[in-house]
């Protein structure tokens, strides 16, 4: 009969270096299609949000259309959305790419 020994720990390869490497590689691959790509969204969401000025057409997450008419300083806006209208908003209910694709005809008739 064969004795089988449950204890014995000892590695049955030399991969060692190998799985090192290969985990090393997983987090860096991870970090470069998810973190860094949201990363760099939330930088640029930022930057947009703090460049908001009076006059500009906007669009919320929720999808109303308006024109800012005041920056306020506890982080909200007024819009108007209707001529005499005006609702009072956080300024990170505004979104990025529908106010950009709004605007986007508006800068092609300029040129």
């Amino acid at each position: 009969m064969y004795k089988i020994n449950l204890l014995d720990t000892t590695p049955a390869g030399g991969f060692g270096g190998f799985q090192f490497i290969f985990l090393g590689l997983m987090i860096l691959v991870f970090w470069l299609f998810f973190i860094r790509p949201q990363a760099k969204r939330a930088k640029n969401q930022k930057k947009f949000i703090e460049e908001l000025g009076k006059g500009e057409k906007i669009v919320t997450i929720a999808g109303i259309h308006g024109t800012i008419n005041k920056v306020n300083e506890d982080g909200t806006l007024s819009i108007e959305v209707s001529p005499g209208s005006y609702i009072k908003i956080e300024k990170s209910a505004i979104s990025m790419d529908w106010t950009a694709a709004l605007n986007k005809p508006a800068a092609a008739e300029k040129k």
